[in-house]
């Protein structure tokens, strides 16, 4: 039995975004989805209850490489796996550590075997190979788990994105032989999802696409962006890549996007995004409202009476005023984190339920247009 089903309800008849029901193990997950990123089994700043009961949170997502380090996958596993030990009834998606390979890059040496890691806890060095980063998530327990990659910084070019992209359908094809061997006589569930590469190449990310689709996934994922290269040409990848990938299986883009970038996404096929900025931008001072992005540490914030978003309905905007949300980040008090947090995640979520109301009601192009002019600047 497969660990998901994908059911698509509504399309797009000129882009193609389409909404639907991803039935995960752990429950459903309405898509277009925004996955908010708990890295070490936490989303900075929110309790598990928060993001279920307040915010409607269906999916997280988790990191391989760092609950590898600490506290480690087999406590973890002895524990009860990932969903029991930090209490979270709903699906949880975890990456393989590939980004790591990026953002790491001066603790760690790639090969055609695996990525050689040095802790950058303690310097202990850690081999990750296609094979040991599937059995790390099984022991997490994980609904979706990733296989490794490898994700190149922007620019880099053409020989290097070749080498990369090959070296990642290599992994990808030697994880999914380890990963159908793994399973087979186990009772839960789990989807493994590879990654298409190719830097900002459409040739290159053609070339993996038709490769990895030879591997019949429950769904596929589009890495390598966010790495410093212009949205547009994010867009683009996404917008080359999407059509090649099987219609019926979930499209994950990885790492992406601002609040304005999400209906472009979702316009280009994608089903599923994830992305720490709302987390991120709120402890930094960044709030994103529905008439562009609160800086709360300006002063003429100081006396400001109103809610941060008059259009909002999370507990945040129901209960305080833009004031009071400046004094405590100015005063550093770890309350603001977490009802910066909460406000901006709910942001997210808001945007990604009108996009599906949208594609259900047929207006998503307008949507589209309107997310677009707004999001964009600062009050």
């Amino acid at each position: 039995m497969p660990a998901l089903r994908f059911e698509i309800l509504a399309e797009c008849p000129v882009t193609g975004a389409r909404t639907g029901l991803l039935h995960t193990p752990h429950g459903v997950v309405e898509t277009p989805v925004f996955m908010p990123v708990g890295t070490q089994a936490s989303v900075k700043g929110l309790t598990q209850q928060q993001l279920r009961d307040e915010l409607g949170v269906q999916i997280l997502l988790a990191n391989t490489y760092h609950l590898f380090l600490r506290p480690g996958h087999e406590l973890i596993r002895s524990l009860g796996g990932l969903h029991r030990f930090m209490s979270w009834p709903g699906a949880i998606l975890t990456d393989s550590g590939g980004f790591q390979v990026f953002s790491l890059d001066s603790l760690r040496k790639v090969t055609d075997e695996g990525v050689l890691f040095h802790s950058h806890l303690n310097g202990d060095a850690h081999l990750f190979t296609p094979a040991s980063t599937v059995d790390v998530q099984l022991a997490l327990g994980s609904d979706i788990a990733m296989v490794l990659d490898e994700c190149l910084a922007y620019p880099a070019s053409h020989e290097a994105a070749s080498a990369s992209m090959r070296r990642t359908v290599g992994w990808a094809r030697a994880a999914f032989a380890h990963y159908r061997e793994a399973v087979e006589g186990m009772e839960s569930r789990h989807a493994l999802f590879p990654i298409v590469q190719g830097s900002m190449y459409a040739d290159l990310r053609r070339e993996c696409a038709g490769s990895l689709v030879e591997l019949d996934a429950e769904g596929y994922a589009i890495g390598g962006l966010s790495v410093g290269e212009p949205r547009e040409m994010s867009l683009e990848m996404v917008g080359t890549t999407a059509p090649l990938l099987p219609a019926g299986r979930p499209r994950y883009v990885m790492g992406v996007g601002m609040p304005e970038e999400l209906a472009q996404y979702v316009a280009r096929g994608v089903d599923m995004m994830d992305c720490v900025l709302p987390s991120r931008n709120a402890r930094n001072g960044c709030l994103f409202t529905s008439t562009g992005r609160v800086i709360i540490k300006q002063a003429r914030y100081r006396d400001d009476a109103r809610p941060l978003d008059e259009n909002c309905s999370c507990y945040t905007c129901r209960n305080y005023s833009r004031a009071y949300l400046r004094h405590l980040f100015q005063a550093g008090e770890m309350l603001y984190s977490i009802l910066g947090t909460l406000h901006n995640v709910k942001h997210y979520l808001d945007i990604m339920a009108r996009i599906r109301q949208s594609i259900r009601l047929g207006t998503f192009v307008d949507l589209v247009r309107a997310l677009s002019s707004r999001e964009a600047f600062e009050e």
